[in-house]
């Protein structure tokens, strides 16, 4: 079993600036797979970012891409997702999400891959 919790969520305006964190508990941070998702009032939930347990290889949403960066620190067991460049249409709950299942690399996107959840940090973005 695996906690998560993210912190780091707000209000920011436009063109800002933010880092969410997620910092896991439970079990060995290093073998699993980890992720951003985010979820707008009444749209499905969608990936944003990924990363592999390793800390190599990332995967981005074309809609982030070129503003938001996803890190991980494997020694303080936590996964970062750092927003730049903010729009309105980014403004959303954010997830974390961990999983250590095979296949990663053409699963990534799929939030049913994901076992473990965090509770979400809101971002709000203003015009």
């Amino acid at each position: 079993q695996v906690q998560l919790v993210e912190s780091g969520g707000g209000l920011v305006q436009a063109g800002g600036s933010l880092r969410l964190s997620c910092t896991a508990s439970g079990r060995t941070f290093n073998n699993y797979h980890m992720a951003w998702f985010r979820q707008a009032p009444g749209k499905e939930r969608e990936y944003v970012a990924a990363m592999n347990k390793d800390a190599i290889t990332t995967r981005y949403a074309d809609s982030v891409k070129g503003r938001f960066a996803i890190s991980r620190d494997n020694a303080k067991n936590t996964v970062f997702l750092q927003m730049n460049s903010l729009k309105p249409e980014d403004t959303a709950v954010y997830y974390c999400a961990a999983g250590e299942r095979p296949y990663f690399f053409l699963s990534w996107h799929r939030a049913g891959w994901y076992d473990y959840w965090g509770q979400g940090t809101q971002v709000t973005v203003s015009s």
